[in-house]
C-alpha cells in the first residue's frame, strides 16, 4: 500500500534520514519505533512532503507521490496527526474536525463521518462548542486523531499519540487506534513507548539515527534481547 524505497533527507548539512526503506501492507499497523532524535518524525513528515527528500522514492497505491503536494497526498489518501497534536486552540471541536475534512466535497458524507468521530470519541461530543485550546492534552489528542479521520485516509499516520499522557490514557489511546484499524483504517505509528507500539502492530521498524536497524514481526521484535535492552527496559 505504502511503500518507500531507499529515502534520504537532510537538514542543512545534517544526514537525517540515510537510505531508509520500508513498506506497510493494506489493513497493517506498521510502528516505527526508536530514541528521540532517530529521524521517525522526519520520515512521516517527508512521506506527506512536509519535508523535502533529496533522494528517494515514495509510492502510495502503487502511484508516486515522492514530489506530489501535501494536499493531493491528502486527497489519494495519507492523513497525517502530527507529534504535539497541532489543533486549532482558537477553534471549536467541531471546527476542528471540520478542518480535518477541507479537501472533501461530499458534504453528506462528512457529516455522517463526524459522527462517526463522536462515537469513537463520545468525549469530543460532550465538547463540541468548546474551544479546542482549553481541552486537556488526552482530549486534544483524540481530537487530532478525530481531525485526521476526516480527511477520510485509507492510511494514518500518527506521530507520537502518546506523547505527554497519563499511563491511564495511554492505554485508551491506543485502544482506540486499535479500534480505528479493524474498521479499516491501515495505520503507521511513530512511537518513542516502544512497548505500546508493539504490542498492537503487526510489523515494526527500529530506527537509529535515521537507519533502520532492525525490522520484522512486532511480536518477534517485542522478544528480542538488544531490543527489550534498547527500548523496552528489559
Amino acid at each position: 500500500m505504502l511503500k518507500v524505497t531507499d529515502l534520504h533527507v537532510y537538514y542543512g548539512g545534517i544526514h537525517a534520514i540515510k537510505g531508509i526503506s520500508l513498506s506497510v501492507k493494506e489493513g497493517q499497523i506498521v510502528s516505527l519505533i526508536g530514541a528521540n532524535g532517530a529521524g521517525k518524525s522526519t520520515c512521516l513528515n517527508t512521506i506527506c512532503n512536509l519535508v523535502n527528500n533529496s533522494k528517494g522514492k515514495i509510492s502510495f497505491l502503487d502511484r508516486d507521490i515522492t514530489s506530489a503536494p501535501p494536499h493531493k497526498i491528502v486527497k489519494l489518501g495519507v492523513a497525517q496527526v502530527p507529534e504535539g497534536r497541532k489543533v486549532f486552540p482558537q477553534m471549536t471541536v467541531a471546527e476542528n474536525l471540520d478542518m480535518g475534512a477541507y479537501v472533501r466535497k461530499d458534504k453528506s458524507g462528512v457529516r455522517h463521518d463526524m459522527g462517526k468521530v463522536y462515537k469513537l470519541f463520545p468525549r469530543l461530543l460532550e465538547r463540541k462548542n468548546q474551544l479546542a485550546g482549553t481541552l486537556s492534552g488526552g482530549e486534544q489528542q483524540m481530537l487530532a486523531i478525530g481531525r485526521g479521520l476526516m480527511a477520510k485516509p485509507r492510511i494514518l499516520l500518527l506521530d507520537e499519540p502518546s506523547m505527554g499522557l497519563a499511563p491511564l490514557l495511554v492505554r485508551e489511546i491506543f485502544s482506540i487506534i486499535r479500534e480505528i484499524n479493524s474498521l479499516g483504517t491501515t495505520i503507521l505509528l511513530v512511537e518513542q513507548n516502544a512497548n505500546m507500539a508493539l504490542s498492537i502492530a503487526n510489523y515494526a521498524y527500529v530506527l537509529e539515527t535515521g537507519r533502520i536497524v532492525l525490522e520484522g514481526e512486532a511480536k518477534v521484535l517485542a522478544a528480542d534481547e538488544k531490543v527489550k535492552a534498547a527500548y523496552l527496559g528489559g
